[in-house]
């Protein structure tokens, strides 16, 4: 198949990326690299895919993987409503994955107009450029977020999610309820995949594992808020690749046109026991720095995903203690740490 990948210089969409071209498809990765954080990081990613940095710097330019013959890359901005019509016109996709959005729920406080351009606005593009040019499938990223202030553990799919407690939360429930109604006035194929904190390597440097790593090496105290009292649905990054690459490739559906899945590793690890394990791996401990809980934050994520697992024959399952494992073996490499 031919596949739109955005967010392709991003995390999920750089691991993405390489399944589907080892897979065989044709894959073309969208990214507009903006610098919410270091971009040293995403050019990085985009060299493993064998675009080099100066090809990667020029806007609207397609550029060819000098490593990888069924891999183009283009940079771009899911709000260019003028050059994103052109891309799918001349590329003719048959799939398209949604990753490319502003991530973080705590940076959305800060600057919830970002969020707007890239999350709904640009969402609202791909959406329009999925109806006008025959897109067989959408597959976009939704997050855990949207459960906001439930008291229902594990969360389920059906639950009632109308009470967002970030904007960031806010954008993600106001791409289902978009994806929804595309799917139902033009009867467009659409999943979304809510994501349950997903790490790894290649990781994101704004996300606990990362800055917890640094930290840690460093010898600066970590921040725990709601003074360690949390508790996360960790999951790896490859269980997460698995279930896109199921979706993605899976021909016949049996719902309708419009599904949302989550995808997480059915299992609520504690905050102080996640670190515990880092610790382990680092063969050092922490200085920790207790405080309250932020706003935006909740205190437990825990996923369902027996959707997952009924429609697919799949259950995310890799042990938070490998995860760790591999994330500091491949970060101890990135920086040359010995």
């Amino acid at each position: 198949m031919k596949i739109l990948i955005t967010g392709v210089a991003g995390f999920i969409g750089f691991h993405l990326a390489k399944k589907m071209i080892a897979n065989g498809h044709d894959v073309i990765g969208l990214d507009n690299i903006n610098d919410y954080y270091d971009i040293d990081l995403k050019y990085a990613r985009l060299k493993e895919l064998g675009i080099t940095r100066d090809e990667a710097s020029f806007f609207k330019n397609i550029s060819q993987s000098k490593d990888l013959p069924n891999f183009k890359f283009i940079r771009l901005s899911l709000e260019d409503r003028n050059n994103l019509p052109t891309l799918f016109e001349k590329e003719k996709f048959q799939i398209v994955c949604n990753l490319a959005a502003q991530a973080g729920v705590r940076y959305s406080l800060e600057n919830p107009q970002t969020y707007i351009d890239s999350n709904i606005v640009g969402f609202a593009n791909i959406l329009e450029c999925c109806r006008n040019y025959n897109i067989n499938h959408l597959v976009y990223a939704s997050s855990s977020s949207v459960y906001g202030l439930t008291n229902k553990i594990p969360f389920k799919e059906t639950d009632v999610v109308n009470t967002p407690i970030s904007l960031y939360a806010a954008t993600k429930k106001s791409n289902e309820l978009m994806a929804h109604t595309y799917s139902h006035l033009y009867g467009m194929r659409t999943t979304g995949l809510r994501f349950f904190t997903v790490y790894g390597p290649w990781g994101r440097p704004d996300m606990a594992m990362f800055l917890f790593t640094d930290a840690i090496i460093n010898s600066q105290p970590i921040n725990i808020y709601n003074h360690g009292k949390m508790e996360r649905d960790f999951t790896y990054i490859d269980d997460i690749v698995e279930g896109l690459e199921r979706v993605i490739e899976k021909i016949e559906f049996k719902h309708g046109p419009y599904k949302v899945y989550n995808i997480g590793n059915n299992s609520s690890i504690k905050l102080m026991d996640f670190i515990e394990t880092l610790e382990k791996n680092l063969g050092k401990k922490s200085k920790k720095n207790l405080l309250p809980i932020q706003p935006g934050d909740v205190e437990k994520t825990w996923a369902d995903v027996d959707n997952l697992i009924n429609d697919f024959d799949y259950r995310p399952s890799t042990p938070v203690e490998k995860g760790i494992k591999s994330f500091v073996k491949w970060y101890k490499e990135y920086y040359n740490i010995i």
